[in-house]
């Protein structure tokens, strides 16, 4: 087995074969990354916890047909990039639990969703049009909704999960919705309010919120600081700015934590207990 580790040439030639459909190119690839062995396992782990999805799709792909690949670290490995991106992000958690997980076809349900919502979009619209479609397609036509009944279930947290049965959590409703606007050209913005999850827009003159938990309905920037104080917190304008990749991610892990514990599932609980440390150890690291 070959024992040098790779150069930035041959990182570089091997990116541009990734992708390619030539099942020739594919089987050597394959051979050549099994007989390289671990320095191959760690450049697709670099490449699967990347921000260019296309190529970290087809890096998992060779990881799980080589068995390289352990979700769990992975996903470490992500965390210790400082390169977070959501969609990413929000599949690499999902695969902690389900290895097997096609994340292609995670990619392409969203990809539907924003399809549909484009045949429905007359242009020019403004932001808040094109939001009411979204709203339209993914609540009406599509019934996703909170789950309120079984809150605490971890299933509302993973992406896979959401899309599947159409029910989750305020901070997966919204990645959900994020994923789906991006798609559509659309910048909005986490907010991760004490408590709950929004969606921002920031592009029209005046600012609004979308809560995807309850519908989509559109609020108003006082209209969340009502909110708060109804919950007997002090609201903030700072509570209004848009929160990082990174807590949206940390704090995902640590709903997961809570909500296996509450299932009494400890083993997973202390795994993304674990994850969150990580994300708070990287962070203080980095902000010193």
């Amino acid at each position: 087995m070959e024992t040098l580790l790779l150069t930035p040439t041959q990182k570089t030639a091997l990116l541009n074969l990734l992708d390619d459909s030539s099942e020739i190119v594919r089987r050597e690839l394959s051979q050549y990354f099994s007989r390289l062995g671990t320095p191959a396992r760690d450049f697709l782990n670099h490449t699967a916890a990347g921000n260019n999805r296309h190529l970290a799709w087809h890096a998992r792909e060779y990881l799980e047909e080589l068995r390289f690949n352990d979700p769990n670290a992975e996903f470490r490995d992500f965390i210790q990039s400082l390169n977070y991106e959501l969609e990413t992000g929000a599949l690499m958690i999902a695969r902690t639990v389900r290895p097997d997980l096609d994340t292609g076809a995670c990619c392409e349900a969203l990809d539907r969703i924003a399809n549909r919502c484009r045949e429905l979009i007359i242009e020019p619209s403004s932001i808040r049009a094109k939001c009411r479609v979204i709203n339209r397609i993914l609540y009406h036509e599509m019934g996703f909704h909170g789950n309120v009944e079984h809150y605490t279930d971890p299933r509302n947290s993973f992406i896979d999960q959401v899309l599947e049965h159409r029910r989750g959590i305020p901070i997966s409703l919204c990645t959900i919705y994020l994923l789906v606007a991006h798609r559509l050209g659309l910048e909005l913005e986490p907010i991760g309010l004490p408590g709950h999850f929004l969606v921002g827009c920031f592009l029209e003159e005046r600012p609004f919120f979308i809560d995807a938990f309850d519908g989509g309905i559109f609020r108003s920037p006082e209209e969340i600081l009502v909110f708060l104080r109804d919950r007997n917190l002090s609201p903030d304008l700072s509570d209004l700015v848009p929160t990082p990749v990174r807590e949206v991610l940390c704090r995902s892990c640590r709903n997961l934590a809570n909500h296996f514990e509450a299932n009494g599932d400890h083993r997973h609980a202390s795994v993304f207990d674990g994850f969150v440390t990580e994300f708070e150890a990287i962070y203080s690291k980095n902000v010193m």
